[in-house]
């Protein structure tokens, strides 16, 4: 069983009221200044004596009374923080499980955070990166977290809570591989891990509960969405069709659902030609290797409050019935998505974008988009829906 069992902050920072329940794993996501490094702040602040107490700067606007109230279920019992800076701070961290907290600021010295209790301090000293003569001889601050982390895994610890901000810093993607299994390892030796990251690689279709979803809004600050898991069945289904670029769908604004890959090509050039930056929007051109896994990934996007738009073919000209299997699947898209974030383009999209030669088609592509404006309705009315809906 985790370490800790629900999570709940009012009043500190970005997190006005804002509570959670982190399995063995739980990744933070969401953009940048959403409330993923204050969660976890907070925990910190929450578990461990070292953490400096809030202050007046950590209280919410909104905070009534000026109060800051942090709390968390263990297995037995519960530990609280009550704090109305500068003048009151009522704690009681009895039975608090250790922990570690590896800030992204100092991933490239002392990578953790300082650590009190002997459980504690100890790991601290595995994490740490051996001392050198010269600044220029240290280690890479990502390669000494790794070390670190395979140092954790090898001395055996149990029930710790690990605090991590984008473990992916300074990695490259195959290290970023190696890192994800090293900190699932270490989850599966009784550990608690709560980490935030901006890298698909740190994330599972398969393990959608493992997902926290940051968001902020100037109305309500910082809140956090946990998404159900996927049925069993439907899980194994999205493990083999997620690799890391389809992954990062969970860091998208909106996703552009699409049926393969001449669609994924032309609808940069689509953007481009309506004087729109689908990468400074959010917006992620998903495809989803076919028509028939639409369905899978609007369920994906649905379980996630992931804002989308699909777009597919209608397979048969106007006025003609599609064949019964064509028909089944333009009817499943239409039951998960609805027809406000649907796109049906008739009879095809080779049809409606002009371009139906295979030979030299990305060729043609370019030249039929590139900075001319001329973007057929269809098309257009899917860049205003997915614009529309990222913007929301």
């Amino acid at each position: 069983m985790a370490p800790l069992r629900r999570v709940s902050i009012q009043g500190y920072r970005a997190a006005r009221e804002l509570a959670f329940e982190p399995g063995s794993i739980c990744a933070f996501v969401g953009e940048a200044s959403s409330g993923k490094s204050t969660v976890l702040t907070a925990v910190w602040t929450l578990l461990e004596a070292a953490a400096p107490p809030p202050t007046i700067d950590d209280v919410s606007q909104t905070s009534q009374g000026g109060r800051i109230h942090l709390e968390a279920e263990l297995e037995r019992g519960t530990i609280f923080l009550d704090a109305r800076p500068p003048e009151t701070l009522n704690l009681n961290r009895a039975g608090a499980p250790p922990v570690l907290f590896l800030p992204a600021n100092l991933r490239s010295r002392t990578i953790v955070a300082p650590a009190t209790g002997r459980r504690a301090a100890s790991a601290a000293e595995l994490v740490r990166p051996p001392s050198v003569d010269h600044a220029w001889a240290a280690a890479d601050g990502g390669l000494a977290l790794v070390a670190g982390m395979e140092r954790l895994v090898a001395a055996g610890l149990r029930r710790f809570v690990f605090l991590i901000e984008e473990p992916e810093l300074y990695l490259s993607p195959h290290v970023q591989r190696h890192l994800y299994r090293v900190l699932r390892r270490l989850a599966q030796h009784g550990n608690q891990l709560l980490y935030s990251t901006h890298a698909p690689v740190f994330l599972s279709v398969d393990r959608l509960e493992e997902l926290a979803l940051v968001r902020h809004t100037d109305d309500q600050g910082a809140s956090l969405f946990q998404p159900a898991p996927l049925a069993e069945t439907e899980a194994f289904r999205a493990l083999s069709q997620f690799d890391s670029d389809r992954a990062e769908l969970f860091l998208a604004r909106c996703a552009l659902l699409v049926e393969g890959r001449t669609e994924k090509r032309t609808f940069p050039l689509v953007f481009e030609a309506l004087g729109v930056d689908a990468d400074k929007e959010g917006i992620l051109v998903l495809e989803c290797g076919g028509k028939g896994n639409i369905p899978l990934f609007v369920r994906v996007c649905n379980a996630c409050r992931i804002p989308y738009v699909v777009v597919h073919d209608r397979d048969a000209p106007k006025g003609e019935r599609p064949v019964d299997s064509e028909r089944v699947v333009n009817r499943q898209i239409r039951d998960v998505a609805g027809s406000r974030r649907t796109v049906v383009l008739t009879p095809d999209f080779e049809a409606v974008s002009g371009v139906r030669t295979s030979r030299g088609k990305p060729q043609a592509l370019v030249r039929r988009y590139r900075g001319n404006g001329e973007v057929p309705a269809p098309l257009e009315l899917a860049v205003e829906k997915v614009l529309r809906a990222a913007r929301a």
